[in-house]
């Protein structure tokens, strides 16, 4: 349906660059979404493999692009939530995979404020498993404790009038934004047992480290969440340390 005669329900935004190989595969996962009134944003870092040349041969109505130079992935992601019109934002990249699940939870969202999500399934390709891919309900304590698969939530437009991705933080920009909506009352988050969606874990996050965002985790639990939480978490982060336990989280660990 064209989205000039009813408002457009759900927005994908793909941030690329130099993803020209896995592009039209995760594009073709889209389409093949019995979803209806949807649009897809590719935001491109201005590709030199091709991209562009192979966004404009295909032929997907539903498909609106840009190409030009950004600060990283998450400036791509905030370019195009200001360009998307739909009540729901999703946000992948293209060696990600839409699967059936992502169409049974896409038909299920109904209230404006209301962040919806399902489970992931990892993929890793021709590498050995490094790390485990959470999945099931977050409450806000297992939200504090662990980062949650980004591409395993749909969020309301709404979220993004008050909140956007901190540039600051290159790797886990996305856990940040989590944080402060687990830590939003405004916000109710409803889980569904859905696989939407087929991660590659062997991308960006996997290769990539934030100490900034690190630096700066307990006190956005503590600005978001609260002190309760706070105390709970830098409890567990000094035990850790006295014990001699490794924790990804601590930037002094």
């Amino acid at each position: 349906m064209d989205a000039t005669t009813e408002q457009t329900l759900l927005s994908i935004i793909i941030a690329t660059y130099n993803a020209g190989a896995e592009l039209e595969a995760c594009l073709a996962s889209i389409a093949a979404q019995p979803v209806r009134n949807m649009e897809v944003w590719v935001i491109d870092g201005g590709s030199t493999d091709g991209t562009q040349h192979i966004l404009q041969s295909l032929n997907m109505p539903k498909l609106r692009w840009i190409s030009e130079p950004d600060e990283g992935i998450y400036d791509a992601l905030n370019k195009g939530i200001r360009l998307a019109r739909g009540k729901w934002l999703y946000f992948m990249g293209a060696d990600d995979r839409l699967l059936p699940g992502f169409s049974e939870l896409a038909i299920r969202l109904k209230e404006p404020s209301t962040v919806y999500y399902g489970n992931s399934e990892p993929f890793y390709g021709d590498q050995p498993p490094a790390m485990e891919l959470l999945s099931g309900k977050f409450s806000p304590y297992r939200l504090a404790k662990h980062c949650m698969n980004h591409q395993a939530i749909l969020y309301p437009a709404a979220a993004f009038q008050k909140y956007r991705y901190n540039l600051k933080y290159r790797v886990y920009a996305d856990y940040a934004l989590n944080i402060q909506l687990w830590g939003d009352g405004a916000f109710k988050k409803e889980f569904h047992p859905f696989t939407i969606v087929r991660y590659n874990m062997t991308g960006f996050s996997a290769a990539s480290d934030d100490m900034a965002f690190k630096h700066d985790k307990l006190q956005l639990i503590r600005q978001h969440m609260g002190w309760g939480m706070y105390i709970r978490m830098r409890w567990k982060q000094l035990k850790k340390r006295w014990q001699g336990e490794p924790d990804f989280w601590d930037p002094g660990g």
